[in-house]
């Protein structure tokens, strides 16, 4: 039976029709995204606020998820924290159970796979494919990430919402709006290329 391709990533790598090849392919995206991931991490440096770093991660999980699906897209940030919670260095300032457990950051990492899913979920519903609806694809998921996120920092801060809110969102509300829009181009960019490419491939 055929497999519709609904990410673009099926579209460029189409999917194998053996069960065993698509797990291993599954397999393989997915270890890529966490690596992915981990090196988006690496781009950060504390500027806005003593306890929320800037990053470039909240881009790097829009453009996995949207790549990716909602469920790879998932089990590509549960395999991010996993890797992190077992003390590999792949968070901003290092990695452990510890880190997930003690850290005010700590809320906006566990908010990736909520945020995959929803914008995985989105652009398999083909929200992705075009510039007046990919912003609403990535959306939900940047939403997810601030309310799990502040969450988490308001607890740290024991209970202090405005000074979570001034110092986990306010300073980095502009430039996650950038990297959204940044986001929202992209993928009807590629897609336009990747039908471009497609049609000249059928005209030959």
């Amino acid at each position: 039976m055929a497999i519709t391709a609904t990410t673009i990533v099926d579209t460029i790598i189409p999917i194998p029709q053996q069960r065993v090849s698509i797990f291993a392919r599954d397999v393989a995206l997915i270890i890529a995204g966490s690596i992915l991931l981990a090196l988006s991490s690496r781009m950060s440096f504390y500027l806005f606020s003593p306890y929320v770093p800037f990053t470039m991660q909240p881009f790097a999980v829009m453009l996995l998820a949207a790549t990716l699906g909602s469920r790879r897209g998932t089990l590509t940030m549960l395999l991010f924290l996993a890797e992190g919670a077992t003390g590999l260095p792949v968070f901003v300032n290092g990695g452990g159970i510890a880190y997930l457990l003690t850290q005010p950051t700590a809320g906006y990492l566990f908010s990736y796979p909520v945020a995959a899913f929803l914008i995985g979920w989105c652009c398999e519903r083909q929200l992705d494919r075009r510039y007046t609806t990919a912003i609403w694809a990535m959306l939900p998921g940047l939403l997810a990430i601030y309310l799990i996120g502040l969450t988490w920092l308001t607890f740290w801060l024991h209970g202090d919402l405005p000074k979570a809110f001034t110092t986990g969102m306010l300073p980095f509300f502009v430039p996650d709006l950038i990297k959204l829009a940044a986001a929202s181009l992209l993928l009807p960019s590629a897609w336009s290329l990747v039908r471009m490419f497609r049609s000249k491939a059928i005209d030959k």
